[in-house]
Formats: structure tokens, C-alpha cells, sequence
């Protein structure tokens, strides 16, 4: 087989491509296979020397467009045969700046655009981003809205989890997964409408609380979802967990040791199938964390299986975890009373004029957060999802950073896949569970 080449610069990327093997000295080999790994030189000059010539092997495109990259990811795979012998993940064709974007809104507007950043855990988002500024402005919310965030947060959880079971499934050719994933997800989603007006990018968790108290029934309506769900879980272990197809699909594809994840920067489950039981709700606890109980759900071999069914049996935990909320929960208000950031309620504006003015002001010019900068942190369905903040003292972030875990973890993708087949490819890059309007925030 011979190299394929890209001439012209309609399809380059540039430095992101995947250069042509006998173009490349062993220290573009070491940057690209080996440096976080501490491979020397030396080592990625001898694995240069034993790999195959370029007229052995052939460069293709995988993405941006196939639907298996669960988004618009570009992979540039290097084969031998069916062998992937390297690979390269190539971002940044969604491009859309929210970060920049962020810093040109009001931190009361910031909500409505981190949301959309992973639209498949909204609500991680809009909290991660709300914890910081709460942080900057030195305010303590009710205790109320802390377990609601708790509450909306293990439900997306859960949702979130719902939709790679139903992806992983259907990528790797169990067909009836994607209805029945899309089944469950969808009475979480229902609960969200009721709540929140919406099904997904809610601007419900803002700086100073939530939007709005849970609706009439809420409690009600949360005991159906978890009441229906365990007979479904055990309908996908039936499915999915003890089938012979499955396994040999799963077991032993994709492999990351413990320290190659940890060198690599994952988090989430991607790390905890790896054998490291690091969960930030347990081990930097946030909200109210430290008062309930769970379990940190660990793998052992760090393959494909091990993250399938980390995620499968994290739903377990949250379902826990929402039954501690619904008997933990107090009343009170759901945001604090501070007039500088809270806007007044609704029906008040129809009979005051300073309620009226209260409102207008504070939703066009926002609220003023004292000078400083922060970094904090939350346990998203994908891993560590963090913000970090810099205040110049006006209503605006001077800058905003978001540690996406989607981003991070990308980089374990040519680790995992270097040695096995093209077809295995597929079900790694699902097991990864990336959401692309993360990784190109």
C-alpha cells in the first residue's frame, strides 16, 4: 500500500496533521507518541527503526463527518493493514469561542452560554461556572439551592450516562440500545421541561441560586424516574454486560493504564476504569457531598468494558444519591436575598417602580464582582470540569477559562488505539464519550 498524500492547503491543518512517517525525525515521533509518557529519544528513534516504510503503510481521514466521532472530530490514522499503527485527534472545526464570548457577557448572562459548551450535562456548566462567581462575589447560598443543584446535577448525571449507553451501543452494533437509552434519558429530560422550560441549555443554576423552586409534584415525578429505573439498568446487563459479542467487542480494546491516564491529564471514567478512584464529589467535595454517601465506582483493566461499565453502575450511585437529596432537601429560599445580585421577583415588578428598576438594571448592566481570580472545580459525567475566573471589578469577566475534560481526554485516544484494529477504533472513540462543543469551546 502506498502513503496518501493531502497536497494543497484546501484540506491542511497544518501542524495538527499527522505527518507521513519517513518525513518525520524521531523527536516529532517523541512529541507525538511518547513525550508525556517520558519516553526518551532514544526510544522513539528504535521505534521509528522497527516500524514499516511508508510504502507499507497508508495515512486516512476518519471524521470530521462520520457519525461514530460523535461530533465534528478529525482523526488522522496511520495503518498498516487494518492495524492502526499511529493516530492523531485534529480539533477546532466547531470553533465557537464561548470562552471569548463569556468575556464580553455579564456574569449574570454568563450561565446562558457555558450551557451550551457540553450540551449533553448542561447543567455541569452552568454550575461550575455559578460556584466561581459565587466564589468572587464571597456570597453563601441557601441551603436549599445547594441541594437542588445537587438534585438537577445527579439527574443529568444520570441523563448524561443514558446517552453514551445508547451511542456505545449502537456504534459497536446493538442496535435496540440507542431506543432504549433514548427511552430512559427521556424521563429525566421531561422532569428538566417541568422544571426548568426547557429540555437541554436551561439557565437554571445561576450565580446566587436557581432560577426558579422546584414545581408542584416535583417530588412525585422524581420517585417514577427512579423507581422505573433499575429494571431497565438490568435489562442492559441482560442486553449488553454478559454478552458473548459484547465482551469480545469490549474486553481488552482500548487499553490505558493507570499511569498513562494519570500522565495524560483524564479524569472521570475514563480514569477510574484505569483502577484510580479519584471522584471530586468525594475527594475536593463541593455543595453538600460531604453529607451524603456513595460509592466511587472503580475498573481494573482500563479497557472499553471497564469504561462502559463504570457509567452503567455511576447511574446505580446517582439513583442513590437522588434518594439521600429527596430526603435531605429543605425548605427556604432557592436564591440568596442580596438585592445586588438577586433580581426581584416577578410579581413584585407589577407593583413597584423600584422593583422595576431593580429588575432593569441589573439585567442590562448585571452585577459588579469585587476584583480577584479563581479556579474551581466539579465532577462532571466526563471528568474534572473546571472554571477559572479573572474579575477586573466590573460586571464583566476580564478573562474565562473553561478546563473542559472532553478536551483533555482526547489525548488518550492514540494511546489507546495504537495497536489494534480499525474496527476497534469505533468503540474506543465512543468509550472516550468526547462532546465536541467542549473539546472546541
Amino acid at each position: 500500500m502506498t502513503s496518501i498524500r493531502y497536497p494543497g492547503a484546501a484540506t491542511s491543518e497544518g501542524a495538527q496533521e499527522l505527518s507521513a512517517r519517513g518525513q518525520m525525525t524521531a523527536g516529532e515521533l517523541l512529541r507525538e507518541s511518547g513525550s508525556v509518557l517520558r519516553m526518551s529519544e532514544a526510544a522513539a528513534a528504535e521505534q521509528a527503526d522497527r516500524a514499516p516504510g511508508d510504502q507499507e503503510t497508508m495515512i486516512i481521514n476518519m471524521g470530521p463527518q462520520h457519525p461514530s466521532t460523535h461530533g465534528v472530530l478529525r482523526l488522522m490514522l496511520e495503518l498498516e493493514g487494518e492495524t492502526v499503527l499511529r493516530s492523531k485527534p485534529i480539533v477546532g472545526y466547531l470553533h465557537t469561542g464561548m470562552e471569548k464570548t463569556g468575556e464580553d457577557l455579564t456574569y449574570l448572562q454568563g450561565p446562558t452560554n457555558v450551557t451550551r459548551m457540553d450540551y449533553a450535562a448542561p447543567l455541569f456548566n452552568e454550575l461550575v461556572f455559578s460556584l466561581a462567581t459565587e466564589a468572587l462575589l464571597q456570597v453563601e447560598i441557601p441551603p436549599r439551592a445547594t441541594w437542588i443543584r445537587m438534585l438537577m446535577t445527579e439527574l443529568n448525571r444520570i441523563a448524561s450516562h443514558f446517552l453514551f449507553l445508547a451511542t456505545n451501543g449502537l456504534d459497536l452494533g446493538a442496535i435496540s440500545m440507542i431506543l432504549y437509552g433514548w427511552r430512559e434519558r427521556d424521563l429525566v429530560l421531561q422532569f428538566f421541561e417541568k422544571t426548568t422550560g426547557l429540555r437541554m441549555n436551561h439557565n437554571y443554576i445561576r450565580p446566587g441560586g436557581v432560577a426558579a423552586d422546584l414545581p408542584d409534584g416535583w417530588r412525585d415525578d422524581v420517585l417514577r424516574i427512579l423507581d422505573a429505573l433499575p429494571a431497565r439498568l438490568q435489562e442492559y446487563d441482560e442486553l449488553m454486560t454478559g454478552q458473548p459479542i459484547w465482551r469480545a467487542r469490549t474486553q481488552g480494546v482500548g487499553v490505558l493504564t493507570a499511569e498513562e491516564a494519570i500522565a495524560l491529564g483524564a479524569t472521570g471514567p475514563i480514569l477510574r476504569a484505569s483502577g484510580v478512584p479519584w471522584d471530586l464529589r468525594r475527594d475536593i467535595p463541593y455543595l453538600a457531598y460531604e453529607e451524603v454517601d456513595f460509592n466511587v465506582v472503580v475498573g481494573t483493566y482500563g479497557d472499553v468494558f471497564d469504561r462502559y461499565a463504570i457509567r452503567l453502575n455511576e447511574i446505580r450511585e446517582s439513583i442513590g444519591l437522588v434518594r439521600q437529596i429527596l430526603d435531605r432537601i429543605p425548605r427556604g429560599d432557592y436564591r440568596v436575598q442580596n438585592k445586588k445580585v438577586t433580581p426581584p421577583p416577578r410579581a413584585r415588578i407589577d407593583e413597584s417602580m423600584e422593583a422595576l428598576i431593580h429588575h432593569f438594571k441589573i439585567f442590562t448592566e448585571g452585577f459588579k464582582v469585587p476584583e480577584g481570580e479563581v479556579y474551581v472545580a466539579v465532577e462532571s459525567p466526563r471528568g474534572e470540569l473546571g472554571c477559572y475566573l479573572v474579575s477586573d471589578g466590573s460586571a464583566k469577566p476580564y478573562r474565562m477559562h473553561i478546563r473542559g475534560p472532553s478536551f483533555v481526554n482526547l489525548q488518550t485516544l492514540p494511546h489507546m488505539l495504537r495497536g489494534g484494529l480499525i474496527a476497534d477504533a469505533v468503540a474506543v472513540i465512543s468509550s472516550v464519550d468526547p462532546i465536541m462543543g467542549e473539546v472546541d469551546r
